[in-house]
């Protein structure tokens, strides 16, 4: 499955070489992809050091990430924000400017940064970049491919010069879900599925004191689901069968937690259907309290349309809450049984309506879901990953 404990000791003498295009900044105040940063968290444990590069856009005026991202270092990991410029006519077909792979080699050379291994998420451009140090450089890329599934079988369509290089030019890939294997194998003959995972911080805490924490009623049924307010998250869809449990019983309550363009549009919904008192959008939930949430919870919904593989079905798992959620990516991988969840099919409020008044009516056996959780703990995905990169350093 992967390399014993002992084989990997010898990695604690190589450096790795972390690319990504979106990485949170020290106090996290720009949260960016946290199932990047999650992992190093373990996987720092098997190297003498890790290195981050994640190049950000410039800004020229008061907006702008560059305000909040500065370099810094913590225990043996050191993040690098490069400024830089990518001005796209129509994605990937036409590019005006992109010197994202110059900043990153300006950053090695200016650092003097020492890698054997490089690790790039997302396949543009971070994947492209790996590729480029490599043939420079002459270390192994791995790259893990975290893209939803419409923007996965775009990439596919497109048959780009730029994707195909990235993709056939890497060592390995590592996809988050078992389904588009056999895609990537056209490309490359070394390909992975390796799930996210989920960090300790989402724990199981009694249902009750967490409520107590929130201020909310003990006796209510909770409904929580959390995602970015874009149309690919399906919450519409969610609200459309709130209408139908709500006519049913009128002890359900959903929280939508989560920002986004369609923010408006929701609430006159929920306006229009009449259930201000029973759906609230909560905006962004802060982290220090998703896992209170999770746990304040009866079980946790997603209504994706599409999806990778998504970090808060195993949050809400690791907290011991069951997942309902669409039949997209790799999430009927994952609730590959009705002890840990149900599966919808998506863009279907009938469907999910029925599930979550099936859900509400169940006992759900939470010690058999945090048994079923504990192999998508980050410290197990990082042996995983491990597994990987020892083929090329071991």
């Amino acid at each position: 499955m992967y390399a014993k404990p002992d084989r990997l000791e010898v990695l604690k003498d190589k450096s790795l070489l972390l690319l990504t295009s979106s990485y949170p900044d020290q106090d996290d105040s720009f949260a960016g992809d946290t199932f990047v940063k999650n992992p190093v968290a373990e996987l720092r444990h098997y190297f003498k050091k890790v290195v981050i590069i994640s190049p950000i856009f410039q800004s020229y005026g008061r907006f702008g990430k560059d305000k909040i991202c500065k370099d810094y270092s913590y225990d043996n990991v050191e993040v690098y924000y490069p400024r830089s410029i990518y001005i796209p006519i129509v994605w990937l077909s036409k590019i005006l400017i992109d010197n994202r792979l110059q900043v990153v080699e300006q950053t090695i050379k200016e650092h003097r940064l020492h890698f054997d291994l490089i690790h790039a998420h997302f396949t543009w451009p971070s994947g492209y970049i790996g590729v480029r140090l490599k043939e420079k450089y002459g270390k192994p890329v791995v790259t893990t491919i975290h893209e939803n599934g419409d923007w996965f079988e775009q990439e596919v369509t497109m048959d780009h010069p730029l994707i195909n290089t990235a993709w056939s030019g890497a060592d390995a890939l590592i996809r988050v879900n078992k389904k588009d294997v056999p895609v990537l194998q056209r490309y490359n003959r070394c390909v992975r599925a390796i799930p996210n995972g989920f960090s300790p911080a989402f724990h199981p805490i009694e249902t009750a004191i967490a409520r107590e924490r929130l201020n909310l009623p003990e006796e209510r049924k909770i409904i929580f689901t959390l995602g970015g307010l874009i149309k690919r998250k399906g919450f519409n869809y969610l609200i459309n069968a709130m209408e139908q449990v709500c006519s049913q019983r009128d002890d359900a309550f959903c929280y939508i937690g989560g920002a986004g363009p369609e923010w408006r549009g929701l609430q006159k919904q929920i306006i229009r259907s009449h259930l201000e008192e029973n759906v609230q959008l909560l905006g962004s939930v802060p982290g220090d309290q998703l896992t209170l949430w999770m746990n304040a919870s009866d079980f946790f919904v997603l209504p994706s349309l599409n999806e990778g593989n998504p970090t808060v079905m195993f949050e809400a798992l690791g907290c011991g809450k069951p997942f309902v959620g669409t039949r997209v990516g790799g999430v009927p991988e994952v609730i590959t049984s009705g002890e840990y969840g149900l599966l919808v099919e998506p863009a279907d409020p009938d469907d999910l309506a029925e599930k979550i008044l099936t859900a509400l009516d169940r006992e759900w056996d939470r010690e058999a879901i945090l048994a079923y959780a504990e192999r998508y703990t980050w410290a197990n995905i990082a042996k995983e990953t491990m597994g990987v990169y020892a083929r090329f350093l071991g």
